[in-house]
């Protein structure tokens, strides 16, 4: 991992521990569970976003739930790897949430990972899994698939610390 401590919280997430995943956007955030022993990530849920942030009663209620070990946040960089306003939230977000909940964030390149959800989204509704109303848990799928890159590369997340100043 760029950077294990993440800003403050002893050791590294755990990685036999409950992570929740995020897929950050400016009207919703998708939120993911997962763990190495609970085979992968699965879609749990889609928090609104208003103009004063978001629904952290939501959040809280999912952390409470779940009590997760760690929190894994999509860094939504450029093709490129460099930065734009979707990828200043993410962050932002995974400030939040340390700040929040003491919890140890990191980061895990999010690139194409909306796309590769509206794969499996599509996929399933092929096979009578899914129906179209359903499509606004394609944030929460991306999420899992945020999860799932961390499960299989955790050396490849970056710490709080490693990101830039505020």
């Amino acid at each position: 991992m760029n950077d294990s401590a993440s800003s403050g919280t002893t050791g590294k997430i755990r990685r036999d521990g409950t992570v929740l995943g995020f897929d950050v956007g400016s009207r919703r955030i998708g939120v993911a569970v997962g763990s190495a022993f609970g085979h992968g990530a699965r879609a749990l849920a889609v928090v609104d976003v208003h103009a004063n942030g978001p629904d952290w009663s939501a959040l809280d209620r999912l952390r409470k739930e779940w009590r997760p070990d760690g929190l894994i946040v999509g860094d939504p960089m450029t093709i490129e790897g460099g930065d734009q306003p979707a990828r200043q939230r993410a962050h932002a977000f995974a400030r939040e949430l340390h700040a929040r909940y003491q919890l140890p964030v990191v980061l895990v390149d999010e690139r194409s990972s909306s796309i590769e959800a509206a794969h499996r989204f599509a996929a399933d509704r092929a096979q009578g899994k899914k129906r179209r109303r359903d499509a606004e848990a394609l944030d929460a799928v991306a999420a899992a698939v945020i999860i799932e890159r961390w499960l299989a590369a955790p050396d490849d997340a970056t710490g709080l610390s490693a990101l830039p100043p505020t």
